[in-house]
């Protein structure tokens, strides 16, 4: 009996700390969906694999926490302002243009507020940790740029690519108003700013 009472206490235990560890899970992942939004439902495509893409959220959250990402001053906020403005006004006469300085604009505001600028899709997944609700917007504004700068985006590709860029400029803007100047070095999501 001593027996037998073993081992259903053994197997009770082991059934109880996988149902936790599954719930464990299932709440990881659920914060990572909430955080990421459509960005998780994109990793998860790209990889076919939801542990795969996991373990690539976080792992961009473990790259960018290591960033010293900053947000624009005031003066340098007010200046790319200006310059954006002038952009969506040129895009009229110039939409090829518009789009070209766009790209070159978030370029230089990416650097300057501290993400590596070097690559491509190293950048846009660095800017998903903050903004992930503007990463695809990124992609489909930067595939046209691409596009244009070999002469095949039409002009409403190219208006959609400079309402896409907008999305990026305004949330780099709005992180130089949020945070007041402040130095950033974690991410932080809608929940701790809340």
């Amino acid at each position: 009996m001593n027996t037998v009472l073993t081992i259903v206490i053994i197997v009770v235990v082991v059934l109880a700390a996988a149902a936790v560890f599954f719930m464990y899970r299932r709440r990881e992942s659920a914060q990572l969906h909430e955080r990421f939004g459509p960005e998780y439902e994109r990793t998860l495509e790209d990889s076919g694999d939801r542990r795969s893409a996991e373990r690539e959220l976080r792992q961009r959250e473990r790259r960018v926490s290591k960033l010293d990402i900053v947000p624009l001053s005031r003066e340098s906020a007010e200046l790319y302002r200006g310059e954006w403005a002038r952009i969506q006004q040129s895009f009229v006469d110039r939409p090829g243009s518009a789009v070209a300085d766009a790209d070159r604009l978030v370029l230089r505001m990416m650097r300057e507020t501290g993400y590596p600028v070097d690559e491509f899709d190293q950048r846009v997944n660095d800017i998903s940790v903050d903004h992930p609700e503007v990463a695809a917007h990124y992609r489909d504004a930067h595939r046209v740029a691409v596009a244009q700068a070999h002469g095949e985006a039409d002009t409403e590709e190219l208006r959609q690519a400079v309402t896409a860029y907008r999305a990026l400029v305004d949330a780099l803007l709005a992180d130089s108003t949020n945070d007041g100047g402040h130095h950033r070095t974690q991410p932080t999501d809608a929940k701790e700013q809340a």
